[in-house]
């Protein structure tokens, strides 16, 4: 048996932001809340202005929230609702990347549930909220195809990724004109996070042949396309590739879950503010040597999607899969961006301890859930955490 939880429309294509109006009344609405990364809505980009021309000719009543910077938190999902109950938002108009699109899920459910408490909404067998369309402007988090957000509590210091169906946008737009703005590092950092979630998510014990598919063909995309967009960022025809490869790793992992590296990856990033892409992507590699030898024949598939030479053994087409990512790695200078943020290693192995905390958090607070570690084909101990941000150290050494 198996679930699976997607956009109830999905609209691609260059141009197709146009549409936003009319998919607006589709979900009975006239009030909207448009949530967007503050660089959108500034000159020389002004994509607020565009996006709210669209509605204005629809007469869509509109507000706008745009007060956040880098990732989202519990801070700006309270300033965020307040802005929406001013506007009296009967939909929320995401635009942006990961965080714009969280904060608007996080939106939808206290805006209209304002005693709900984090924890509590995963338990909950039906949620009250106001819908979501979802645009993104980077090809990365898959937020718009995902039940699940990330917010991070400012009285803890920690990343909170309640999920529920009910997240799930409405509809998503995905138009590649709105992303070829994005910087070369962002590319390659969200484009790899996109392909970590399609291989978490093929990876995962949760996963089924409904997530299978979207994941291996969001991995396939991702080796045809991320090259490309990364060389050009003007190539529309491979921006919009990278988009669908997104959405579909969004799709994947939403419904499986993603492993360890994302696990990890939130807890690198929260400790030294690293952009969740490259937190996750700089962990990839160590937690697919952890785990290769349990999820060989996935990770060879992995390894032929992302174009290896499937004639190879099983064996030596995993571990190829590995040398792939390897080489993406030095090739999108991964790790010379991991060294910006990670300046000095002692002091980072002196924080190791904590960082195994907060990974293995997730297991403690949600021992049943999609908590990234029970999802692993091979489940890690604290000591084999450990043992990969040591690995991760030794790596970033080597810059």
């Amino acid at each position: 048996m198996a679930t699976l939880c997607i956009p109830g429309r999905l609209e691609t294509g260059a141009g197709s932001l146009n549409k936003l109006a009319s998919l607006v009344a589709t979900q009975g609405a006239s009030k909207v809340l448009i949530v967007m990364d503050s660089f959108l809505a500034r000159e020389p980009l002004n994509v607020a202005r565009k996006v709210g021309d669209i509605l204005k000719e629809g007469n869509i009543e509109f507000g706008l929230f745009s007060e956040f910077a880098g990732e989202p938190t519990t801070i700006d999902v309270d300033n965020a609702v307040q802005k929406a109950k001013e506007v009296n938002a009967q939909c929320i108009v995401a635009v942006g990347g990961g965080s714009a699109l969280d904060i608007a899920k996080a939106v939808s459910v206290f805006s209209i549930n304002p005693d709900i408490k984090w924890n509590e909404i995963v338990q909950k067998d039906y949620l009250r909220c106001i819908p979501i369309i979802a645009i993104p402007t980077t090809a990365g988090t898959g937020s718009e195809a995902t039940k699940i957000m990330v917010i991070t509590n400012t009285e803890t210091n920690s990343k909170m990724n309640p999920g529920h169906p009910e997240l799930t946008p409405k509809v998503a737009i995905l138009d590649p004109e709105l992303s070829v703005s994005l910087p070369q590092n962002f590319t390659a950092f969200t484009g790899m996070d996109a392909l970590c979630h399609a291989m978490e998510g093929y990876v995962s014990i949760r996963a089924t042949n409904l997530t299978d598919f979207y994941a291996l063909e969001s991995i396939k995309i991702c080796g045809e396309a991320l090259s490309l967009v990364y060389e050009n960022g003007a190539d529309i025809d491979a921006r919009q590739k990278m988009l669908l490869a997104s959405y579909y790793a969004g799709v994947a992992f939403s419904n499986a879950s993603t492993n360890l590296a994302h696990a990890a990856g939130r807890a690198l990033g929260a400790k030294f503010h690293i952009p969740h892409g490259l937190s996750v992507t700089v962990l990839l590699p160590f937690v697919m040597s952890f785990g290769l030898e349990a999820a060989q024949e996935r990770y060879a598939n992995v390894a032929v999607a992302l174009g290896a030479d499937n004639s190879l053994e099983e064996g030596k087409l995993a571990k190829e899969a590995v040398r792939i990512i390897e080489e993406y790695n030095d090739k999108f200078m991964i790790w010379d961006a991991a060294k910006k943020y990670i300046t000095n290693t002692d002091e980072f192995r002196s924080s190791i301890p904590a960082l195994v905390e907060d990974a293995m958090m997730g297991v403690k607070l949600n021992p049943k859930g999609n908590n990234g570690i029970i999802t692993n084909r091979k489940i890690p101990t604290e000591d084999d955490v450990k043992v990969i941000f040591e690995q991760l150290a030794d790596r970033v050494d080597m810059v």
